[in-house]
């Protein structure tokens, strides 16, 4: 009885120490996993850094495939547009000059030898013939495969000059100036040929500030088909445009760019990133740091438009002077409204505000009036009478709403033909 009870405790302490072992065994397997298991994720998290790293250091080193296909599209537009665009050279006959001096003897005649050497001798100058000279340049684009070419009026305003257009590949051809708008700073040129390289204009209405675009000129009238890029920093702008000799204009609706314009850069096109003109390029402002405008591409295609139909440029008017209206000057003059277009007299006494005969002048428009709205669209910042007007058709007919000697009415007017002077 003893000896089986011994035996049954061996057995039972066997047991317990197998069972004992196993738990133990299981309890290292788990833990010798779970060690693993973070081993491999420590791994993987350390793979992973470095890739991210790897590829941070790839991507700094190397653009991105947006930069890349973006200056690739650039560097398309310009290679593609270059052909078309062209430098203006302006020549005129120049006056010779030639300095002398006129001699003042202290003596009469017979002193002559005397009088030359010890005399008083004036410094004069005389003219000596004429030569031609090359007085200015500017740049401009063709616009037709049979050599009608965009410029700014600006640049071929001097009927007496000669005007030859170069082409990118060096080709010259003499230049006949087809129409110049007296309003828009813009003229259509002409040149005789064929197959021509063009560019086509875009929709400048559907410019967004921040969009990239693309300035192809003549810079400094030195440097034929320099490229700048930039973005539209500015859009509807109103600017007075000088020349630098006492000339000056008000230009509406242009727009800004921080694409470089420099001197001779005036007429060539701003491009978008399709490679249609979205602008012409007319001015800078001086002391800036890249701050250039061009002229809209609408108000430029329409007058393409007239040109190819009619020859010359046939654009409507109402025949009147205006002055916008701003905070200051209805200040000053206690006006009873802060927008609109007060009809105004220019400067000299035969500027009338309104033009005798002039659909103005049909429709009871007179000096002092106030145009508030035309066809519904208020005359406010950024919106111009003249922008507007530009984009009617000569015979049209127009709904303005007037401000007249205290009354707010409504009355209709038919648009004709601008006079050629106007």
């Amino acid at each position: 009885m003893d000896k089986k009870h011994s035996n049954n405790n061996k057995s039972i302490v066997m047991i317990s120490v197998i069972v004992n072992l196993i738990i133990l065994t299981l309890i290292v397997a788990f833990i010798a996993s779970i060690f693993i298991f973070n081993k491999s994720e420590i791994k993987n998290a350390v793979v992973s850094y470095l890739e991210i790293d790897n590829k941070q250091q790839k991507e700094f080193n190397n653009p991105s495939i947006e930069e890349v296909s973006t200056e690739t599209r650039i560097v398309d537009i310009v290679e593609n547009a270059s052909p078309a665009v062209i430098s203006i050279v302006i020549t005129k006959d120049v006056p010779i000059i030639e300095n002398y001096f006129e001699n003042f003897g202290l003596f009469d005649s017979p002193f002559d030898m005397f009088n030359r050497r010890f005399g008083i001798r004036i410094p004069r100058q005389r003219q000596n013939g004429t030569e031609e000279k090359e007085i200015g340049g500017g740049s401009g684009f063709f616009v037709t495969s049979d050599g009608l070419i965009v410029t700014n009026r600006h640049v071929v305003n001097d009927s007496e000059a000669e005007y030859t257009v170069l082409t990118n590949d060096g080709e010259k051809f003499e230049a006949e100036v087809l129409a110049k708008d007296s309003v828009l700073d813009i003229a259509v040129l002409k040149v005789k040929g064929n197959g021509f390289k063009y560019l086509d204009f875009g929709d400048s209405d559907s410019l967004k500030p921040g969009q990239s675009v693309i300035a192809i000129g003549n810079a400094l009238a030195e440097f034929r088909n320099s490229v700048s890029v930039g973005v539209v920093s500015g859009l509807s702008r109103s600017i007075v445009a000088g020349s630098g000799m006492g000339q000056s204009e008000l230009l509406e609706g242009v727009i800004q760019t921080d694409a470089a314009i420099n001197p001779g850069n005036s007429g060539g096109p701003l491009l978008d990133l399709n490679g249609n003109v979205i602008g012409v390029n007319v001015a800078v402002a001086k002391g800036s740091e890249n701050i250039g405008f061009a002229l809209p591409s609408n108000a430029v295609s329409s007058i393409v438009e007239s040109v190819k139909e009619n020859g010359e440029i046939v654009r409507p008017y109402m025949g009147i002077r205006y002055v916008q209206i701003t905070d200051s000057l209805k200040k000053k003059n206690n006006l009873p409204v802060e927008y609109g277009a007060l009809v105004l007299r220019g400067n000299t006494p035969d500027e009338l505000a309104v033009i005798p005969g002039s659909p103005a002048d049909k429709a009871g428009i007179v000096e002092n009036d106030i145009i508030l709205e035309v066809d519904g669209k208020k005359l406010e910042k950024g919106t111009s009478l003249a922008s507007i007007i530009r984009q009617k058709k000569v015979g049209q007919e127009i709904t303005l709403k007037i401000y007249q000697k205290g009354d707010e009415k409504e009355i209709k007017i038919k648009l004709e033909k601008a006079p050629e002077n106007f």
